[in-house]
């Protein structure tokens, strides 16, 4: 009933840059918090970054002043602009965001199905 349709990922070098898009969709309430995630091999899936509804965000220390997450609360969407990509930055990319279908019931997040980011050198 809720999905979570991404858009962006691929290839990219060292030092370039990438937009990476998430689009909420169903039955909506109302969209809370939203996020990127990421997870590379043989690692566990860590925050990239969140953003509230009124637009506070929060970033992993290792993408922070190199990316910039928003949204756009009318559409329901969140973006993550990567700038100045590592090797280090490669692995699936998930968007995630905490759903109200119904004013009468509590919130549940909600997963992409990510997206694949390679950052060669």
């Amino acid at each position: 009933q809720v999905q979570l349709v991404e858009s962006g990922g691929g290839l990219v070098q060292a030092g370039g840059s990438l937009r990476l898009s998430c689009a909420a969709s169903g039955n909506i309430f109302r969209v809370n918090s939203m996020g990127w995630y990421r997870q590379a091999p043989g690692k566990q899936r860590e925050v990239v970054g969140t953003i509230t509804p009124r637009g506070t965000t929060n970033y992993a220390e290792t993408v922070k002043d190199r990316f910039t997450i928003s949204r756009d609360n009318a559409k329901r969407t969140v973006v993550l602009q990567m700038n100045s990509l590592k090797p280090e930055d490669t692995a699936r990319y998930y968007c995630n965001a905490d759903v109200q279908r119904v004013w009468f019931e509590s919130s549940s997040q909600y997963w992409g199905q990510g997206t694949q980011v390679t950052v060669s050198s």
